[in-house]
């Protein structure tokens, strides 16, 4: 059932439609930008954070300056004596930061591989309480500029939707970023389809649904129909892994299959009864994500 509050937010913007829908737009706009304060962890990512207080320690941190603020990057060095396996960025989805990525960290690191794990903008160490597309893309930059090329770029939800739209260089002004493959887990394909959910939430009418898609083409440089996945993978056939469960709540199973069409230079690994969380920490999604990375031939489309 809709909490009250709920239900007062949605009749403010249902009405407001009638009245100023371009303000209506920018305001829910910024509502969606808007993140949590990552100073104030709600007792399980509290627990988590705890947790995993001797992994962080092991990393180098990084503060990489942005056009506004700057983000935290932390720098995992592979075991003294194992061969290099070149250098993975990871990033993490919304509402999340690099601690719940850890599983994920330690699988590459102990293969070899020098991994790079971003705090997104508003997320964990990093500065700010927004983020957007073009926030984590700039973000993804600026990892590349000093940590770059990659041998893979790996993002869970929001995090592989940060991938795609990297690589292939989807924002305006900011060049794709140089990786050889991308792992997407629980990933959402279609940014359109995010924001029409999240215009239903808030009520909001056609005129200030039409506003907010143009923000995005305001800050982005492109129309909010450029950012989906699939078709943006179909252009650009860089090997990727797409890892979803079939029971994921938070993003529909479907945005697995729409990338899975991009191409057969896309591989969809289902990864049954982990759900949206689960999956980041177990054995057998780690075990595909590195292999796939350590192939040396063009990955084969599995059904």
């Amino acid at each position: 059932m809709a909490s009250f509050g709920h239900k007062v937010i949605r009749s403010v913007f249902g009405a407001a439609e009638h009245v100023a829908p371009r303000l209506t737009g920018r305001v829910a706009f910024e509502i969606f930008c808007r993140t949590a304060n990552p100073n104030a962890p709600s007792p399980g990512e509290r627990k988590a954070i705890d947790q995993a207080a001797r992994f962080m320690a092991d990393a180098r941190r990084h503060c990489l300056p942005l056009k506004s603020g700057s983000v935290t990057a932390f720098d995992f060095r592979p075991p003294v004596g194992v061969p290099s396996a070149g250098t993975v960025l990871v990033i993490h989805g919304w509402h999340s930061r690099t601690e719940h990525m850890r599983r994920i960290v330690e699988g590459f690191r102990d293969a070899g591989h020098r991994v790079i794990a971003l705090d997104l903008p508003g997320h964990g160490h990093s500065s700010g309480r927004r983020l957007n597309m073009m926030l984590a893309v700039d973000a993804a930059r600026a990892a590349g500029e000093w940590f770059g090329p990659f041998k893979a770029v790996v993002g869970h939800s929001f995090g592989g939707a940060v991938a795609v739209n990297a690589a292939v260089g989807s924002v305006e002004g900011i060049a794709p970023l140089a990786t050889e493959r991308l792992v997407l887990i629980a990933a959402p394909s279609s940014m359109p389809s995010l924001f029409q959910d999240f215009g239903r939430m808030l009520n909001l009418g056609p005129r200030s649904q039409t506003a907010v898609n143009d923000q995005v083409e305001r800050i982005a440089g492109r129309p909010l129909s450029h950012y989906v996945g699939s078709e943006q993978l179909a252009l650009t056939p860089i090997p990727t892994l797409v890892i979803h469960a079939p029971d994921d709540r938070e993003v529909s199973a479907d945005s697995a299959s729409m990338f899975a069409a991009a191409g057969d230079h896309v591989r969809l690994h289902w990864a049954k009864g982990l759900g949206h969380r689960r999956i980041l920490s177990d054995p057998q999604v780690v075990t595909e994500a590195v292999r796939f990375v350590a192939e040396q031939k063009e990955p084969e489309l599995v059904h």
